[in-house]
């Protein structure tokens, strides 16, 4: 998935509510290229920490083909997909050098993986865990990709430490 066959460009669709699974299952059958990265989110749900993996635009989907064969009508008609996101009559392709960035920061799953560079002074929020959605600022970088935090906790820092793949740049 990380360059278009001949002819083909990246689009964006929009997808119907929670239909990214539907949508992916009936591309894969007609054959298209599409691009979903995720991300794992940790909700609280009945008293219980949960992670899950979501996708990293919510309700949007890349995907690739050539417009000039007109298969973006088929691509509208797909379940699970409302419409491409088009300006006008068409559909607008999406720039290749942001999809390319996308693919290039995500694993073979599709998974989005956290900056290969965090520094000092950085904000960032906690991606996974109990401090879910918290914002800290980073202290310093172990070695063995943990990564000290400055969290403020009730008007005081506390220093914590978190795996650097449970961070997100703020």
């Amino acid at each position: 998935m990380t360059d278009t066959d001949e002819g083909s460009r990246w689009f964006l669709a929009q997808l119907k509510p929670n239909g990214h699974k539907l949508a992916r299952r009936n591309l894969d059958r007609q054959g298209f290229r599409y691009f979903l990265p995720m991300q794992e989110e940790t909700r609280r749900q009945r008293g219980k920490f949960l992670t899950l993996l979501r996708p990293l635009f919510p309700g949007y989907i890349f995907i690739a083909f050539d417009p000039d064969h007109g298969l973006w009508r088929k691509v509208n008609s797909t379940t699970g997909v409302a419409r491409l996101v088009s300006f006008g009559r068409s559909p607008a392709p999406v720039p290749s050098e942001l999809v390319d960035g996308l693919m290039a920061r995500c694993d073979r799953e599709g998974k989005f993986q956290p900056p290969s560079t965090l520094a000092p002074g950085d904000a960032v929020r906690i991606a996974r865990g109990p401090f879910a959605d918290f914002v800290a600022t980073v202290e310093k970088l172990a070695p063995d990709n943990r990564v000290f935090v400055l969290l403020d906790l009730m008007g005081r820092k506390t220093r914590m430490t978190v795996a650097a793949d449970k961070l997100r740049l703020a």
